[in-house]
């Protein structure tokens, strides 16, 4: 729907969302219907404060404007999202700008609000804490996973170390087992060693005594025994064993003792969907529509509708294309009222203040005109 040629949809009830809202709850902040009003105020967890919707604004005040410091701002430009005062509107700088009521402004930004506020606080909000307990969650996990992995790696260090172990003492049992099978041969060769040492001594002492004696019968007796000495005994070549250390592979060790698996953080979009209507028993002000409503179809008689701004919540201005004449329907279609400009001239906007009062720009008099009881007054001149 072109928003140049429509106009703006009522302020609705936010409970039955319906009917038009002319009450207003101060301390939930949402429009109430007259038919809601009783059930709204049966709710006892707060002491509601319930006023007609014209009273509320009008303990409302008008902000100064930021370029006019003497001037109010008594209407609000959409596509500049400013307030902006009668210098303002009759400056040109937001002609053919779609404007509101500074008040009507106010609340469907207050609606905004509440709807932010009550989108934070039951589903957002909610839902970084369901994460953020997520993290404690995976804290926890993170550290019991820890105390498992260092047992296992413990359990493993002692299986190795009994392994290392039964190596050790069985190579320890080899060398001693290696000593005793060869031990016992050296004995025995070194016995029968020292037994032949000892006859060559023997054999040696009377060889000389013999000589001393000269008797001749025991020389022509004597039997030399060198033949028999001259037998030298086998020589005993051991081969001894030794320790032929390897060298640590670390990383094969590592294969063989076990490894670790690398770490991972990977980040997963979490989708964030809008909570759906009705998720809530009281939703929020629904002042704007998500969808528009075709409340009832106009035939103004304008062939371009230029603009469109609400007198009240069954009534509504309209200006059009080439046409002096600013026309006041209903909502059944039918003309209330219309109004001619003073000049003559097409109106470059209209709008409708607090007190219901229609405002129109005349460009080329460079004057804003406003239609009172009394009729058309100048509310404005633009100084050249």
């Amino acid at each position: 729907m072109d928003p140049r040629r429509s106009a703006q949809d009522v302020v609705r009830c936010t409970l039955c969302q319906d009917s038009v809202a002319p009450m207003y709850c101060e301390v939930c902040h949402i429009h109430l219907c007259k038919d809601c009003v009783e059930t709204h105020l049966s709710d006892s967890s707060k002491v509601h404060k319930v006023v007609s919707l014209k009273q509320y604004l009008t303990t409302l005040n008008n902000p100064k404007c930021r370029k006019h410091h003497e001037k109010q701002c008594e209407l609000h430009c959409e596509q500049c999202d400013i307030p902006i005062c009668a210098k303002c509107i009759s400056s040109g700088k937001h002609s053919g700008h779609k404007k509101i009521d500074i008040f009507q402004s106010f609340e469907i930004k207050t609606g905004i609000l509440e709807k932010d506020l009550q989108e934070l606080e039951k589903f957002i909000y909610p839902k970084y804490k369901e994460i953020a307990s997520n993290i404690t969650v995976q804290r926890a996990d993170l550290s019991k996973n820890s105390r498992k992995l260092t047992t296992a790696i413990d359990k493993q260090g002692v299986v190795w170390h009994r392994e290392i172990d039964t190596i050790i003492t069985n190579l320890k049992f080899n060398v001693e087992e290696m000593e005793s099978k060869h031990l016992p041969i050296l004995n025995k060769q070194e016995n029968e060693i020292t037994h032949t040492i000892s006859e060559i001594t023997q054999t040696i002492a009377e060889l000389k005594k013999l000589l001393n004696s000269k008797d001749v019968c025991l020389v022509s007796e004597y039997k030399s025994r060198n033949a028999e000495f001259r037998r030298l005994p086998p020589k005993l070549k051991v081969s001894l064993p030794n320790f032929r250390p390897q060298k640590i592979h670390t990383d094969q060790l590592i294969k063989q003792f076990g490894s670790l698996s690398a770490i991972s953080f990977t980040t997963e979009k979490q989708d964030y969907s809008m909570p759906p209507q009705g998720a809530e028993s009281s939703p929020p002000d629904r002042s704007l529509m998500d969808v528009p409503r075709v409340i009832t179809a106009i035939d103004t008689g304008y062939e371009y509708l230029y603009g469109v701004t609400c007198l009240n919540d069954t009534e509504l201005w309209t200006r059009g294309d080439y046409d002096n004449m600013m026309k006041l329907f209903n909502l059944q279609g039918e003309l209330v009222e219309s109004i001619q400009t003073k000049s003559g001239n097409v109106p470059q906007d209209i709008a409708v203040t607090r007190n219901g009062y229609l405002v129109y720009t005349d460009d080329d008099v460079r004057t804003q005109w406003s239609e009172a009881t009394k009729g058309l007054r100048p509310i404005t001149y633009i100084e050249e």
